[in-house]
């Protein structure tokens, strides 16, 4: 026995185009009044429409919540109109800083400033106000140093379900981000 779920899962189509943030499927069921389960299946069905090649958004896993994003072919030539203004103001400085700690997390400040060769302390201090990157810890060695890693807006930012999607960085690039012992 099928049961048809189109107007629940148009429901939940309809939650997810009004939110501006990935929505665990907890969150929809919470405002939809759908069960969790139900909530699943919608999500599937949802899945399976966004996935027609004439669709130009998708529908996309973030950070542990689901958001409807445009498709990436169509992103690219739509993202300086409609892109998170703060987007480009990243500087190249900020940038390798922000890579240095997503690929090394948890690092510390000195360890950064080892890797490049300059005091990280203004990019640290940006990408916090971006909330790109946080405190997650302090080291257990003398001076206990603050360590650092990315936030659940890194991932949003890079549309990223988890820091495991990042691209896998080839031979020289690992060295370069590998300290001197």
């Amino acid at each position: 026995m099928e049961i048809n779920l189109e107007k629940e899962a148009g429901l939940v189509e309809a939650v997810l185009f009004l939110e501006s943030e990935p929505l665990t499927p907890q969150a929809i069921a919470s405002s939809t009044e759908l069960s969790e389960n139900v909530v699943s299946e919608c999500l599937e069905i949802l899945k399976e429409k966004y996935t027609q090649p004439n669709c130009g958004v998708e529908l996309s896993l973030i950070s542990g919540g689901y958001a409807l994003t445009p498709k990436k072919e169509y992103w690219e030539s739509l993202k300086e109109k409609y892109g998170n203004k703060n987007e480009g103001k990243l500087s190249r400085s900020a940038l390798e800083v922000l890579s240095i700690i997503a690929y090394k997390q948890p690092i510390t400040r000195a360890e950064i400033e080892a890797l490049r060769g300059v005091s990280p302390d203004n990019m640290i201090r940006l990408l916090i106000e971006k909330q790109l990157v946080k405190e997650v810890g302090r080291r257990d060695t003398p001076g206990r140093p603050v360590e650092f890693g990315t936030t659940k807006e890194f991932l949003k930012f890079f549309r990223l379900n988890s820091i495991s999607e990042l691209p896998q960085l080839d031979k020289t690039e690992e060295e370069r981000f590998t300290l001197a012992r």
